[in-house]
């Protein structure tokens, strides 16, 4: 990318936040509504639920491939196929009136976000300069961040939550603008490889216990993270506290606490070591969802800022930690990261969704404690050792 436009380099970074924006708005735009789709539906919370897990489904299964086509064909094709495939699957789930093909769309849906967010991640580590590129992919973190609230707040708050079908309506208008406009902005990039060694295989990533440790927390936090704000709208919106749809989707604006957390959790994790980071984030984030038990609008958006702020930490810190630890193949180790950061998610949610039926909210508490004690105990293991070398 030329390095004399700044004007123009801002605005492609822009284009591209747009882009990855609206991919993840695409995920959560049910998930604030879910307790209005199982009165409607006629099913159960687990099934409701289904409207959000197939996405991210779909999202594990189809982002390896994508980051292989990332680095096989020109971005732009690929963004405004799968611009055009998300934006036309949304307008299937809000014409829809079987619960069974708006999850098949919305799986659809998860297979072709990450041309919007892994391809998209690709093009920015290959075309932005060396030195912008710690900023660039912090904006790309936080876009994924705002768009996940914005996803969030526009099916259960911005439109009203018996009409929610028109928040699909609107994230489709607003998808197919933001795709058309990136094919016409972004340059076209160059495939070349560089010159430089064989790239390492999945096969052989997976086999390195350093590396296993990393994708572990990614797959253990989202399994609880994407579990316990799935079925937080069941749980406030059923008594004792019988909060109002409304009220249970502005308490989602404690994601904005991920936009603030990552930063600092990589400036700390560099300073006092990954060990102490996922200490700190698993503790956080534990005693966190302990707080939830509190029957209390007061303590609940309290309890929801302290699980952010765990496991984003988290999050951040394993990131760092993975792309530390790998000198070569470098995408291949983030897109097995990414992979088993949504499989963990789509588990999470699966298996939360059988003991928040059976158990009730205390017994997706219990779980969610228990799936923490991989990140804790990975902490530790990672503290130890640094102590040892």
């Amino acid at each position: 990318m030329p390095s004399g436009r700044p004007a123009s380099e801002a605005a492609i970074q822009l284009v591209v936040s747009l882009a990855v924006a609206a991919g993840f708005a695409t995920v959560y735009i049910t998930q604030p509504v879910l307790p209005v789709l199982e009165h409607e539906f006629g099913v159960n919370a687990s099934a409701a639920s289904l409207t959000v897990s197939a996405v991210i489904l779909g999202i594990a299964i189809s982002n390896l491939p994508f980051g292989v086509a990332a680095d096989r064909f020109p971005i732009r094709r690929i963004i405004l196929v799968g611009g055009c495939v998300v934006g036309a699957a949304s307008l299937v789930c809000a014409a829809t009136r079987s619960l069974t093909l708006l999850v098949a769309a919305r799986f659809v849906q998860g297979l072709f976000i990450p041309s919007l967010s892994t391809c998209i991640a690709a093009y920015l580590a290959r075309t932005v300069r060396v030195e912008r590129l710690d900023v660039v992919m912090g904006s790309y973190v936080s876009a994924s961040v705002t768009g996940g609230l914005g996803g969030r707040l526009l099916g259960g708050f911005l439109v009203p939550v018996e009409h929610w079908r028109w928040a699909f309506v609107i994230a489709a208008a607003l998808l197919f603008a933001i795709t058309f406009i990136s094919v016409a902005l972004l340059p076209r990039e160059d495939l070349a490889r560089p010159p430089g060694a064989t790239p390492v295989g999945f096969g052989a990533l997976l086999r390195r216990p350093p590396l296993l440790r990393m994708f572990a927390v990614g797959f253990s936090g989202f399994f609880v993270f994407s579990a316990m704000f799935n079925y937080m709208p069941f749980h406030l919106s059923a008594p004792p506290l019988s909060a109002p749809i409304r009220v249970v989707t502005l308490l989602y604006l404690t994601y904005i606490v991920g936009i603030v957390i990552g930063p600092v959790a990589g400036k700390v994790a560099g300073r006092l070591g990954t060990g102490p980071t996922l200490l700190c984030g698993s503790v956080v984030f534990a005693a966190s969802i302990v707080l939830t038990l509190v029957p209390s609008l007061i303590v609940a958006p309290l309890s929801l800022a302290g699980i952010c702020a765990g496991f984003f930490g988290m999050h951040a810190a394993a990131v760092g930690s993975l792309n530390r630890r790998v000198a070569e193949s470098r995408g291949r180790a983030n897109s097995l990261y990414v992979l088993l950061y949504y499989l963990g998610g789509a588990a999470g949610i699966s298996a939360t969704g059988a003991a928040y039926v059976h158990a009730g909210w205390g017994g997706a508490v219990v779980l969610g404690i228990g799936g923490l004690l991989v990140p804790f105990g990975i902490g530790l293991f990672e503290l130890r050792r640094t102590r040892a070398g």
